[in-house]
């Protein structure tokens, strides 16, 4: 028996240059970059006082009072894209509906509430632990998103969590589709999203020296593949996208972005922040996506790369990415959205699905920015600054993650 074919019907995305998905695309392709100075804390005190926020948020433009002073800053991000998505694919579950029972949710996160745990445990020191919230343990928990999501939008079919560091939400949608093709739901909420513009998360990422310390010049911090690349820029924001199976989605006519038709997974097995040497972790993920399609390599037009601009990633990325695509690895354009967006970490793969899917419907691929120097160790075409008109049929996404989890996942038109 073939398997269930998966398809995408809604998007949603907040995140640090829009907070929709026709503003994103928008600020991509004129290479916006949501890189600037921390406003969410007094960052004086740190070696990297810049990050890519999500500016001008407004949680109460999307749910009630009541429901957003119970969530973390990471859950109200994704419960924004979701009721985005939900409303893209036409999709509303009623409390009881029979059909929320085959209707569910997979979220991904690296970190869960860090800002509810910075600001709880500060209550902690200063005031006592009486004085600690009794909404602080379920704004804590990396589930919460996809709780909330499932009580919210009534989804009572299956509800999880992923949390696999940058990778998290390339493994929600990945797992999500994997439900789908078993049968056991028709309609998944599938995403990610990162809430960890804090003090302690820039502090222990500086102490990691991941970050750039361009200072005098934030816009121009995330340079994937560039020889003076310093380190990454963290970002925040999430993704969500609707998942459905084709037979349900074409029952209802709904509009179709395209397919997830193959999802590729492996472990560097390696180190806990550094990728394998010679990228053959990064390599078996994407090639399990392709298997898992049916295709070859030649058959992907464009890939959305991990592209984190440190020097161990991106170098490590483009051996990968020549050991499995062989040849035409030379004439392949590859990108770096976090160029622009920073990086979103469990939130990244999401956002990054959603211009996935956008570069198939629009054949358009957005650049990598302040790409100026090229490095001998990143010899591909990593599209410079400038976005190029390419149609393509089939994209490849790519999600490394911290303790060596690869993820890949292949998009196809329909």
């Amino acid at each position: 028996m073939d398997r269930r074919r998966v398809v995408v019907t809604g998007m949603g995305t907040v995140n640090p240059l829009a907070h929709s998905v026709d503003e994103f695309w928008a600020a991509l392709l004129a290479g916006k970059s949501g890189a600037a100075p921390i406003t969410l804390f007094d960052p004086s005190g740190l070696t990297t006082r810049f990050a890519a926020e999500v500016k001008g948020f407004d949680p109460d433009a999307y749910m009630p009072r009541k429901d957003s002073r119970r969530l973390d800053r990471s859950t109200m991000l994704f419960w924004a894209a979701t009721k985005q998505a939900m409303d893209d694919a036409g999709l509303v579950f009623e409390d009881g509906d029979p059909a929320g029972l085959r209707a569910g949710v997979v979220c991904g996160t690296g970190i869960g509430g860090i800002g509810t745990t910075q600001s709880q445990i500060d209550v902690l020191n200063n005031r006592g632990p009486g004085r600690i919230s009794p909404l602080a343990i379920p704004m804590i928990m990396s589930n919460q998103a996809a709780g909330a999501v499932s009580i919210d939008f009534h989804l009572a079919g299956p509800s999880t969590c992923t949390v696999t560091a940058c990778a998290a939400a390339a493994n929600a949608i990945g797992d999500a589709a994997e439900i789908i093709r078993r049968g056991v739901a028709d309609v998944m909420v599938a995403g990610g999203m990162e809430g960890a513009v804090t003090e302690f998360a820039m502090g222990g990422f500086a102490s990691m020296k991941a970050l750039s310390t361009r200072n005098d010049d934030p816009e121009a911090a995330s340079r994937p593949f560039d020889r003076d690349r310093d380190g990454f820029v963290l970002g925040e924001g999430a993704g969500s996208l609707v998942l459905e199976s084709w037979e349900h989605a074409t029952a209802r006519e709904a509009h179709i972005y395209g397919e997830v038709s193959g999802y590729g997974m492996s472990a560097d097995a390696y180190h806990i922040t550094l990728p394998r040497p010679g990228g053959g972790g990064a390599a078996r993920a994407m090639q399990g996506a392709l298997d898992d399609a049916g295709i070859a390599g030649d058959e992907v037009g464009y890939i959305n790369a991990h592209g984190t601009s440190t020097p161990a990633n991106d170098a490590t990325e483009t051996l990968a990415i020549k050991s499995v695509f062989g040849r035409h690895a030379q004439r392949l354009p590859v990108s770096s959205t976090k160029s622009m967006t920073g990086h979103m970490l469990g939130g990244a793969g999401a956002v990054e699905a959603v211009i996935a899917l956008k570069t198939l419907v629009e054949g358009v691929v957005p650049p990598t920015i302040n790409y100026t120097t090229p490095d001998p160790e990143c010899d591909l075409d990593y599209v410079p600054n400038e976005p190029r008109e390419v149609p393509v049929r089939r994209v490849l996404s790519n999600s490394f993650g911290f303790g060596g989890h690869n993820v890949s996942l292949l998009f196809s038109s329909v």
